[in-house]
């Protein structure tokens, strides 16, 4: 009868399959509104969970903020919490950031904490300012406009250099990857048992029949491309009708 592909293992979430959270430090966002001032950055921290490393920073009311370090900060540095100078590590309202700053960790609604570019590395651009709405090229080349109130961090994000890293063994891979809760290897279909895999099996690699299937397939066999959506379907009934008429 075979068994539930992995994909669909791992979407269960069980421990096996679950990144240890133990080792995390937890969600990191933007700070309160309420917290305005500079800090310090007092350490800079690697963070298995994600790809770019994270700094505790002191903050003006005694407390501890952590948030995504961006490349080139130091332990000591100041960093600015919505008012002050734009300068890397700070976060401010978009309306005070200028035109042709590098920025990360952007919110898409106001005090949602960040939400856009936060992996190792990425950077949007700010690009123009009009009518209490803020323009930022995301890393993709896409324009995206904001209220103006929503905040980013400003500079780009460390940990630019990660995938230049060589690996050098397999088993660095599976650790690495069992952090991020994400698959070391892909393992094609045809190349797996029957008992492993639909596609699996046979005399030779190939799936052997079609692989198209229905959105309302059973867990263990809904592999390979998913047949269109009803939406998509009634779209083009829709067109149909319209040429015709």
């Amino acid at each position: 009868m075979g068994k539930r592909i992995i994909s669909r293992r791992r979407g269960a979430g069980t421990a096996t399959y679950r990144s240890p959270s133990h080792r995390h430090h937890g969600p990191i966002y933007h700070p309160s509104a309420t917290l305005v001032g500079d800090g310090r950055v007092t350490a800079i921290l690697q963070a298995p969970g994600r790809t770019a490393p994270v700094a505790e920073v002191a903050a003006p009311d005694g407390s501890t903020v952590r948030i995504l370090a961006p490349a080139g900060i130091a332990t000591g540095d100041s960093v600015a919490f919505h008012e002050g100078k734009v300068d890397r590590g700070s976060i401010l309202p978009l309306s005070k950031i200028p035109d042709g700053t590098l920025v990360s960790n952007i919110e898409v609604k106001p005090f949602d904490g960040g939400r856009l570019v936060r992996s190792a590395g990425a950077s949007a651009l700010v690009t123009a300012h009009a009518a209490g709405e803020v323009t930022i090229q995301l890393p993709s080349g896409q324009f995206k406009r904001l209220l103006e109130t929503c905040r980013a961090e400003v500079g780009a994000l460390g940990g630019s250099g990660r995938l230049e890293r060589p690996i050098i063994k397999a088993g660095k891979k599976v650790w690495g990857t069992r952090s991020l809760a994400r698959p070391a290897f892909k393992v094609r279909g045809v190349a797996m048992n029957p008992v492993n895999h639909p596609f699996g099996g046979g005399a030779h690699q190939h799936v052997g029949r079609p692989s198209t299937v229905s959105s309302g397939t059973w867990p263990g066999a809904k592999v390979g491309r998913f047949s269109r959506s009803a939406r998509k379907k009634r779209q083009r009934r829709a067109e149909r009708s319209r040429g015709g008429a």
